[in-house]
């Protein structure tokens, strides 16, 4: 059974508003990933390497708040993107199945692939403007 995360989208200042949540919320971040650490197919520039690419925040049982830096490769970050539904499955059948259902008569910006942080994942905005995160994890919680 899949289950649904909020990610939010950021023009630079992703940490600085996750500490904030942290704050409030409390407990300790599950990730929290800068663009210059990762190995991406395209080289980032400089100037974004102390960007956050990818941070969680566990917050309740089972729900993480999650979210990243726009790099500006990506464009600008505006009302319509800053922020994307993210699905979690439980297989990589199970995550072809509901991105290929959702992401029907839209616009896909990351193919499902495996990527170097160990997950399926791939990126869409749906025929209705929602921008929709799918990923099986294969390193699943024990």
């Amino acid at each position: 059974m899949p289950h649904i995360n909020p990610y939010l989208t950021f023009s630079g200042n992703c940490e600085e508003v996750f500490e904030f949540y942290k704050a409030a919320f409390g407990g300790e971040f599950a990730a929290k990933v800068r663009f210059k650490d990762t190995q991406t197919e395209q080289p980032m520039p400089v100037d974004e390497g102390e960007k956050i690419m990818h941070v969680s925040l566990p917050i309740g049982k089972g729900t993480l708040l999650m979210g990243s830096d726009m790099p500006k490769s990506m464009g600008a970050v505006t009302p319509g993107n800053l922020f994307s539904i993210s699905v979690n499955t439980d297989s990589e059948n199970e995550a072809t199945t509901i991105f290929n259902k959702l992401s029907s008569g839209g616009k896909v910006s990351m193919p499902l692939q495996k990527t170097f942080w160990g997950a399926f994942f791939g990126m869409f905005t749906d025929k209705f403007g929602v921008r929709w995160m799918v990923s099986y994890d294969y390193q699943q919680p024990s």
